[in-house]
């Protein structure tokens, strides 16, 4: 037996759902052009098999974190286009060049550094260009733009504007304040530089209005399933990943019996539990137990007792007995138990579910949307 004949848990990656996502935001964000956020493994769900099905739907344009994200994605992506969002450090310059990776710039110092290196090269060099609105994270601050602003013939002497973008700290509200006055500050940063093609939206900036397109989105969390605009309306993206784990035992609980580490959990009548090979080792939160659930056969089931490194317990004593048994598959991600649900339940966001999902969880790819 190899491990590819019985696999307890796995993670199904919709590549289908993403390609019909990436072409839901080219339709909303139309005429400007679609980015693809494939940073952090492409949320955890495998960052070469989604920028192939996003090319596939006709991307060329892509975003990453990290410098060695890129460097891993350019023999996936050989034309495309690739912007690291984390700049360019002095050390980063020779592997950026050589990997064709265009530095999204973040502060005066990497702007300079960037346009030494165009100048050592003779080239012209492209170059985004980060503007800090109101994140107050990465990208220059109103002193910095205001010094760039006065000579920025000489700051940017060998590098072509690719892009000037900002990032919206409230995006996935459309009745905050702060998205009107990021956008009347991301304005007057563009009448302060040169003419370039510019870029606000995020996945939950698309549904805040025509205003805040510009010439490119970066849908992120939207291409993965995730609800641009959490609790406001339907979630018009398609799921994309499906966790589902079979059952391992199946046992009796009397009254008054505990589960799990601590005896967190009392019985409180006689019934039966479904033990399953999933815990926090695979990317479950913690903090679901006692409050998460999962779908067997069009019916909910809770978790109870504690989440454990590789096993976690469900009440399926509801279930008649004839139609249960080990082996049945049981959904913890997917169509009857959403994203943005999991996330709930478990306090936190649909970002960090995605993107901690175990290394150990077998991923299987599938063109289904």
């Amino acid at each position: 037996m190899t491990s590819l004949d019985f696999e307890p848990a796995r993670l199904t990656v919709r590549v289908g759902a993403i390609g019909a996502n990436y072409k839901t935001f080219r339709r909303l964000a139309g005429p400007a052009v679609a980015a693809g956020v494939v940073k952090a493994n492409a949320y955890g769900l495998g960052a070469a098999m989604v920028a192939r099905a996003l090319a596939a739907a006709g991307c060329d344009v892509f975003f990453v974190a990290r410098l060695a994200e890129g460097i891993a994605l350019r023999p996936v992506l050989p034309r495309a286009r690739i912007f690291v969002l984390d700049g360019a450090p002095p050390e980063a310059v020779p592997a950026l060049l050589a990997h064709n990776l265009i530095p999204v710039l973040n502060s005066l110092t990497e702007i300079a550094g960037w346009s030494r290196a165009a100048g050592r090269m003779r080239r012209v060099l492209d170059g985004v260009l980060h503007i800090d609105t109101g994140m107050n994270r990465l990208g220059l601050g109103a002193a910095d733009l205001s010094e760039l602003a006065a000579s920025w013939r000489t700051r940017l002497a060998g590098l072509e504007l690719v892009l000037v973008m900002s990032h919206l700290a409230s995006g996935d509200d459309p009745k905050a304040a702060q998205n009107q006055a990021q956008l009347s500050r991301f304005r007057t940063a563009l009448a302060m530089l040169p003419p370039a093609p510019a870029s606000l939206a995020a996945s939950s900036g698309v549904f805040l209005g025509k205003s805040y397109l510009f010439d490119l989105v970066r849908p992120g969390i939207g291409l993965y399933g995730g609800h641009p605009q959490p609790g406001h309306g339907e979630n018009p993206m398609r799921p994309v990943a499906r966790l589902t784990a079979r059952i391992l035992q199946l046992r009796r609980i009397d009254k008054g019996e505990s589960v799990g580490y601590a005896a967190t959990y009392r019985a409180k009548r006689p019934g039966m539990l479904a033990t399953m090979a999933l815990g926090y080792a695979d990317g479950l939160p913690r903090s679901l137990a006692g409050r998460g659930m999962a779908a067997f056969a069009g019916s909910r089931v809770p978790m109870v007792g504690r989440l454990s490194m590789d096993l976690l317990s469900l009440d399926v004593g509801a279930i008649p007995v004839s139609q249960i048994k080990v082996g049945d598959e049981v959904e913890f991600l997917g169509d009857a138990m959403t994203l943005d649900e999991v996330a709930t339940l478990a306090g936190t966001n649909a970002y960090e579910i995605l993107t901690g999902l175990g290394a150990r969880l077998p991923r299987h790819y599938g063109d289904g949307a």
